[in-house]
């Protein structure tokens, strides 16, 4: 069971980093782009017209941004000092490593999609004879 823990922290850190350094990379979508991406993701997954991310883990980083702000966590930062801040540090890192490789995706996604543009209707000219 410990192993098993082990290897998740090595891979969740393991894609963190992979995540950062793509982050850096020139042309890569700076922060505010990414945040201002937010809602748009949001939407379109619960729409379905984005495929990328599901309900599911949209909802567990929900959970992971409410768990990082909830005050019911302080109480266990009050008695158990380090370790309280550890499972913070962790649930902190999964949410950066995920936020920037859902980010990515989806602009990358936004970027692929074809733009149709309308075009209003008209009626054909009329010919006289």
């Amino acid at each position: 069971m410990a192993t098993k823990l082990s290897a998740r922290r090595i891979a969740a850190f393991t894609a963190l980093w992979r995540s950062l350094t793509q982050a850096r990379r020139p042309g890569a979508p700076g922060l505010e782009q990414r945040v201002r991406s937010l809602p748009r993701l949001i939407g379109h997954t619960f729409s379905g017209r984005y495929p990328g991310l599901g309900r599911g883990r949209l909802a567990m980083l929900g959970v992971a941004v409410a768990y990082l702000v909830s005050p019911v966590d302080l109480v266990p930062e009050a008695f158990l000092a380090v370790l309280g801040l550890t499972d913070d540090a962790l649930v902190a890192l999964w949410l950066g490593g995920a936020f920037l490789a859902e980010t990515d995706r989806f602009l990358d996604w936004e970027r692929a999609k074809p733009v149709v543009f309308d075009q209003p209707v008209t009626a054909p000219p009329l010919q006289l004879r």
